[in-house]
């Protein structure tokens, strides 16, 4: 089989000034890069990649070379693939299979490439390797040792997989340690969203309507800058705590078919299929924006954007106008995918240190532990998420207070009453 499979091997250099300015501000994935590097903990093993192919995975996948193991590299999303990047792995040594704007049988393929190196450990963003080692090439589940889920959504299929006792080897819940949903989920994608929309749509976030389908830890964030923007924000919701949430913290929430009629811009965050449907378009303002920031394109029904449509056309790159029969015109981001990465460069530099850095740790752990552990899905040891933070705080000059020994012995519940 081949060694890669990109769109042009001569677009490298690009790639490999990306990977510089994205390393240069991992301060935490270079200290671990260079502590894995010098044990040469990953000797031997061969690990699949399937993240949003960037310059910031670039820099994991460069530190798992590093640490020792043979590295195969696919992108997550169709259209998040920066061709550049992937040039530039193949140029270090890389088995790379992706490229931007790949049918859904391209991408396929390069899963399915990515999965005949034969793996013993796989970082996965959505759950598409873990769903293909359980079908198509289950042959080669028995020699995974595990593998870490980066997405709440990946997670969400992990877990259905756990519960019916089909899941076949240890996943490590990466998404959900404190020092990745904090901060990638909230601030990474709540800055991240925003970039992608201004960059794309190049029209103005002050005084504009912004509906937010769901308030989970992506939607607060996407929230949260937009109010900053000068947005006025609604938040539709299916959770009744959530939804309480986000009218204490200042915001307007209606159920989607009201706030269907009020909004100039929506963004669905929920990891559910279905949000915004053919019922929901027919309310909508002439020259409505629609954003997808969960996982899959899936929130936003595409099939009755369809139905309702007498054409379509692209009127700027990654957005389409449909021309609806009463005149109307709706406008999609990025076909329905993930508006951050489609049309954007994804979370900040300094956020995915974080999360790199949990993917780095957890990889570690894996390797020599996996074999001890049963198939199911495991949080991430508490001493590797408090280590990131720490590493993150250091690398930002920050110091922490320190207990007393008379408070850490108030706090074991000794202090009594005198």
């Amino acid at each position: 089989m081949e060694p890669f499979l990109i769109r042009d091997p001569g677009l490298a250099p690009g790639g490999r000034e990306k990977i510089a300015w994205a390393r240069a501000h991992m301060p935490v994935v270079a200290g671990i890069r260079e502590e894995m590097a010098r044990a040469d903990v990953l000797r031997g093993r061969r690990v699949a990649v399937c993240i949003h192919l960037e310059a910031k995975t670039a820099v994991l996948a460069l530190a798992l070379r590093d640490a020792g193991a043979e590295v195969a590299v696919t992108g997550s999303n169709p259209l998040s693939t920066q061709d550049d990047v992937a040039a530039a792995l193949v140029e270090e040594g890389l088995k790379v299979y992706a490229w931007c704007g790949a049918t859904e049988a391209e991408y396929r393929d390069h899963l399915l490439r990515t999965l005949a190196t034969g793996p013993d450990l796989i970082i996965d963003d959505g759950g598409d390797l873990v769903h293909l080692l359980h079908t198509v090439r289950r042959d080669l589940a028995a020699g995974v040792i595990g593998g870490c889920e980066e997405t709440t959504t990946g997670l969400r299929r992990l877990r259905a997989l756990a519960g019916a006792g089909r899941l076949l080897f240890p996943m490590i819940a990466v998404n959900d340690a404190h020092s990745k949903y904090l901060f990638d989920n909230r601030y990474g994608t709540g800055e991240s969203v925003w970039a992608g929309l201004m960059r794309t749509t190049n029209l103005l976030v002050a005084g504009k309507t912004v509906v937010v389908c769901g308030y989970g830890w992506c939607g607060r964030g996407i929230a949260l800058r937009g109010r900053g923007l000068g947005a006025r924000v609604v938040v539709c919701e299916v959770d009744p705590f959530r939804a309480l949430e986000a009218h204490m913290d200042g915001f307007e929430v209606l159920p989607s078919l009201a706030a269907a009629e009020k909004g100039d811009l929506f963004i669905t965050a929920t990891g559910c299929r279905d949000v915004l449907r053919a019922e929901h378009f027919a309310r909508m303002k002439d020259g409505a924006l629609l954003a997808n920031a969960g996982h899959f394109n899936v929130e936003i029904s595409i099939p009755d954007l369809e139905r309702l449509s007498v054409a379509r056309r692209q009127v700027r790159a990654r957005v389409e106008e449909f021309a609806l029969r009463d005149g109307r015109r709706l406008y999609l981001l990025a076909e329905g995918r993930l508006v951050n990465l489609a049309a954007g460069d994804g979370h900040p530099v300094e956020i995915m240190d974080l999360s790199f850095a949990l993917q780095l740790l957890a990889v570690r752990y894996l390797a020599a532990n996996g074999r001890r552990l049963t198939p199911g899905v495991y949080p991430v040891p508490p001493e590797i998420d408090r280590e990131v933070a720490r590493r993150k705080l250091a690398s930002l000059g920050i110091e922490l207070d320190r207990l007393t020994p008379e408070q850490e012995a108030y706090l074991a519940g000794e202090g009594g009453e005198e």
